[in-house]
């Protein structure tokens, strides 16, 4: 099953982000190196937030990885929310 981690992020991210972002990016490497986290990525607009793609059997693999992400834990991202997503074409 895939499921789709859609984060919000706070106006001035991209200004309060360098503190955290060599663990969040290491979070995301972690995450793909163990083959649950296919893909991640700010959206065109980074303060509008990003989404990450997982597979697994689970949606808790997904908000296991929000709870821990530094920038949720710092107050970076305002919001974020696990959506099941059906795959109809692709692997």
């Amino acid at each position: 099953m895939h499921y789709i981690l859609f984060y919000k992020a706070i106006a001035d991210y991209i200004e309060k982000r360098a503190p955290f972002r060599e663990e969040h990016l290491s979070l995301i490497k972690t995450a793909h190196d163990q083959g649950t986290l296919l893909m991640a990525g700010a959206f065109a607009e980074p303060a509008d937030g990003g989404a990450f793609i997982f597979k697994a059997s689970d949606p808790k693999v997904a908000e296991d990885f929000a709870k821990n992400d530094p920038y949720v834990k710092n107050g970076l991202i305002v919001e974020w929310q696990v959506r099941p997503w059906t795959v109809v074409a692709g692997d």
